[in-house]
């Protein structure tokens, strides 16, 4: 497709999209605004039914306490009163007492609840109606929807209840009006609606039961299902009935329940709206729709070609340019012919391809000092600490000269084996960071991790039951159908060892290290959980970060080359931990794939002799390692060094986390003073420039040799 057509289709989309969008959002204002008018309309109509039942439930109210008022109601209740009273001299009383106050249904009824006399079923004489003596204060309920029955059949009626008490006696006095399509003539209904009442006189739908202000309502039928839903959950709900295909033949009815005293379901008023407007509108909405579209596409037309001929020629030569600067030409220009947005483009895109090399020089360059500036903080954060007391004890030594000649020399004694001491954590700082970049790369082959597992146990055990120390518990939990995994014995097993020193370390007061092995998904998974403290949500978030440790002692750099180590190897480590509930790390680590017994052989043999591995420790870490147990978030007290157990040679990880040599050029940084002596034999100090490349150096790959360097 070309450009002049990709314009076109873009024109004609965008004004088909506009009108479509004008028209959906017109459509839908203006059924929304129709809706909310209905549910206005809707909601002042029920408001009118509830007034106006209100006001005839008062009528009511008023016409039955009238006829309880009335002398000769008065009198009934007098003569009945009396002992052995003759109820039968009243059977008819209560026919000429409906006409009177014009009641369509009127009972008197005695104290036992037996009907007297009764206006709508004569018959009734005599009947219970127990419901009577249940409210003791009639007066405050008011008028209430009820079924009556009369001899005419079951209707829904509104009742009032009054009383006239005689001495212990006390007569009721009940009445009330059919509630039906004279009442719904009542309403004031506004054009395009109409209200509807479906007395709930019959466990089943009954459509004669439907009326509305003219009589029984027209397919009555078609309401079944909106009123069998309604009886089997009340509430009040919305409803749409099409009665023909035609979608302006549409009416959307608001169901409200209407209930009688005990919260019963007796009928449901149904308020309708007709569709037929809003169709309509809706109908005209489109057709102007349909006619702006047309002439959309005619303008698209003419506007495509237009921007075809304005755009095609600038952008191309922008494209031809784009691509000298990817085949590496950052010199590459664009001629600009104007000064509209095409012609800012293409000056924009000059100016970037000028100081795209510039841009980049800087960058690398800034890249370059941040990385050494970085390096040099964290050098003198450690230098920092053992300096002070050294300064310290030199100024004792001048003071003990000058003042006090005859204790010199037993102050220059002991201030000469602190500075030692001192020199000598100096010399262990600077070998730490020496080693930064002396990490060799795994070699990796099929190891019994189960196997490593145990031998680290079984260097600790002297440590977890020594005397003067707080009992440590060891838990294995190992499966033995775990398969090899793939890696380095010597590291894998320095990854156990500071695992589980972290949690010695976080046991100050004892308790079980559970380490356990077992299978998870396609790699092995290693866990070792202690019983101390635990972490907080924000030092577990900072567990594994360089230089960060909560413990006065170490370089925050523990935990942060067990996950260097397990990364390097392909895996993945994680922590879990809520404050005092204890740790658990997990690591999990590659399954080795198929190989020969003989390799199999070998990786446990490697697992079964870790100190003897195919390299050293690097430099200094054989002098630092019991003194530097892996750093973590739990605070304790570190394992102590008195016993010269095995496990010290091996206890801690090199701080390193890069995995290439430091070069030579760089190693002369470190004070000669501070350096072990093979480390600065032949080597001149150069402080005061920064390497070139700290960063490219970071990722050179180690060589083999620098694994058997001492």
């Amino acid at each position: 497709m070309t450009f002049r057509n990709k314009i076109f289709v873009i024109f004609t989309l965008a004004i088909v999209l506009a009108v479509v969008l004008v028209t959906t959002g017109v459509t839908y204002s203006t059924r929304q605004s129709f809706n909310d008018l209905n549910a206005r309309r809707t909601s002042s109509l029920i408001g009118q039914f509830q007034i106006e039942f209100t006001k005839h439930g008062q009528d009511i109210v008023r016409r039955t306490q009238g006829v309880a008022d009335a002398e000769a109601t008065v009198r009934m209740a007098i003569d009945l009163s009396r002992p052995q009273a003759d109820v039968s001299l009243y059977v008819h009383d209560a026919i000429g007492m409906s006409q009177q106050h014009q009641l369509d249904f009127l009972d008197f009824v005695g104290s036992d609840g037996s009907i007297i006399s009764s206006a709508e079923w004569p018959a009734r004489f005599g009947y219970k109606m127990d419901w009577l003596s249940q409210t003791p204060d009639w007066v405050s309920v008011g008028a209430f929807l009820t079924r009556m029955d009369s001899d005419s059949g079951p209707s829904l009626a509104l009742l009032a209840v009054s009383t006239v008490r005689v001495g212990e006696k006390t007569l009721y006095v009940v009445g009330g009006e059919r509630l039906g399509k004279e009442f719904l003539a009542s309403l004031d209904l506004p054009s395009g609606m109409r209200a509807l009442l479906y007395r709930n006189l019959d466990p089943n739908f009954t459509a004669t039961d439907l009326i509305d202000a003219a009589g029984p309502a027209n397919d009555a039928d078609r309401f079944a299902p909106l009123i069998a839903q309604e009886k089997q959950t009340p509430g009040e709900r919305s409803a749409e009935i099409y009665w023909t295909r035609d979608p302006a033949s549409a009416e959307m009815f608001h169901i409200m329940p209407l209930g009688g005293r005990q919260k019963a379901l007796l009928g449901l008023l149904l308020v309708g709206s007709s569709e037929r407007d809003v169709v309509l509108l809706e109908r005209r909405i489109l057709l102007i729709a349909f006619a702006v579209a047309a002439a959309g596409v005619l303008l698209g037309s003419l506007m495509s070609w237009w921007a075809a001929s304005r755009i095609t020629l600038p952008v191309q030569q922008l494209a031809v340019g784009a691509q000298e600067v990817a085949a590496g030409n950052w010199s590459a220009h664009v001629a600009v012919r104007s000064g509209d947005e095409i012609g800012k483009l293409a000056r924009a895109f000059n100016q970037m391809t000028d100081q795209l090399a510039d841009q980049r020089d800087r960058l690398v360059q800034s890249e370059r000092v941040a990385a050494w500036r970085d390096l040099a903080r964290r050098l003198a954060h450690e230098l920092k600490n053992p300096l002070y007391p050294m300064q310290i004890t030199v100024e004792n030594l001048r003071r003990a000269r000058a003042e006090h000649p005859e204790e010199f020399e037993e102050v220059f004694q002991e201030s000469t084996e602190l500075l030692l001491s001192e020199l000598d954590g100096l010399k262990s700082i600077v070998a730490r960071f020496s080693d930064f970049a002396k990490m060799p790369a795994p070699i990796l082959q099929r190891v019994n991790l189960n196997e490593i597992a145990r031998n680290v146990v079984r260097l600790f055990e002297g440590q977890f039951s020594a005397v003067g120390r707080p009992q440590i518990t060891p838990d294995l939990h190992l499966d033995d159908s775990l398969p090899p995994i793939q890696a380095d014995p010597l590291l894998i097993h320095k990854v156990i060892e500071n695992l589980v020193l972290n949690a010695m370390d976080a046991m100050p007061a004892g308790g079980t290290i559970s380490v356990g092995t077992s299978r998870y998904q396609n790699s092995a998974r290693l866990e070792v959980t202690d019983t101390g403290a635990g972490l907080t949500p924000e030092e577990a978030k900072h567990l594994f970060t360089p230089y960060y440790t909560t413990k006065q002692h170490g370089t925050g750099l523990g935990l942060a080359i067990v996950q260097s180590v397990v990364s390097d190897h392909g895996g993945t480590i994680g922590v879990e931990s809520e404050p005092g509930a204890g740790t658990t790390i997990r690591v999990d680590l590659p399954i080795a794939p198929a190989t020969t017994q003989h390799q199999e052989a070998v990786g446990r043999l490697s697992a079964l002799s870790p100190v003897q591995s195919h390299s050293p420790l690097p430099s200094g870490s054989e002098d630092t390692a019991a003194n530097e147990p892996a750093d973590a978030g739990s605070t304790g007290s570190a394992a102590s060094a008195d016993h010269q157990d095995p496990f010290e040679k091996v206890s801690a990880l090199s701080p390193v986390l890069p995995r290439s040599p430091l070069p030579l050029e760089h190693e002369s940084e470190i004070p000669e003073a501070a350096m072990p002596e093979e480390s600065v034999h032949g080597q001149e100090e150069n402080l005061a420039e920064p390497p070139e490349d700290l960063g490219a150096q970071a990722v050179e790959p180690a060589d083999d040799s620098s694994r058997e360097e001492s």
